[in-house]
């Protein structure tokens, strides 16, 4: 079984208002990342919020997920990765595997989700490869979720995917590298 955490617990300073909450096609950006991995073959899925929580939450209230609130949200991307391993763990201590996905990537879709899980090898990480680099979403092996544990600060999980090298299977992405940080980001994206 493979469960999939969303990572969705930033404040979005550079853009000054919840990037979470930007209508995208009709939905929130959560609310399209949420039903994309619903669809999925992955469960649990897991949502982490943290920043802006109050705000965000109501919109994604009637989905059939697990919402956990990253009390330590302003820590970076680390702190949310933490906190959706150990709440997967909670659900599911026999979880064989995790998907890592970010909210604000709106061109992730299932068929991206499920190739991860059938191209993945044991004790492997199979991530997204786009702009050069490697990236979420990402699909980490069980093995990997004591290091996920011990990230620190604004590190995220590319700190473990470069330290296995020969355990990463790429997946080409390319859409991969749109993601929205700012209001030019948002704007761009609208007009494709």
């Amino acid at each position: 079984m493979t469960g999939i955490i969303i990572l969705a617990a930033g404040s979005s300073s550079r853009l000054g208002k919840p990037k979470q909450n930007l209508i995208f096609k009709g939905k929130t950006l959560l609310q399209r990342a949420i039903e994309t991995a619903i669809a999925s073959v992955c469960e649990p899925v897991m949502v982490i919020l943290g920043g802006n929580a109050a705000v965000i939450e109501p919109t994604i209230k009637n989905y059939d997920i697990n919402i956990i609130h990253n009390p330590e949200w302003d820590e970076g991307m680390s702190s949310a990765i933490r906190t959706g391993i150990s709440g997967l763990l909670k659900i599911e201590p026999n979880i064989q595997s995790v998907i890592l996905m970010l909210c604000d990537q709106p061109f992730t879709d299932t068929y991206l989700l499920n190739h991860l899980i059938m191209a993945n090898e044991e004790q492997g990480i199979t991530a997204c490869s786009y702009n050069n680099t490697t990236g979420p979403p990402v699909l980490f092996d069980a093995v990997y979720f004591n290091e996920l544990l011990l990230l620190k600060g604004a590190e995220g999980a590319k700190k473990v995917i470069r330290k296995y090298p020969d355990k990463v299977i790429k997946i080409l992405f390319p859409l991969g590298s749109v993601d929205i940080d700012t209001i030019e980001d948002f704007e761009q994206l609208n007009r494709e």
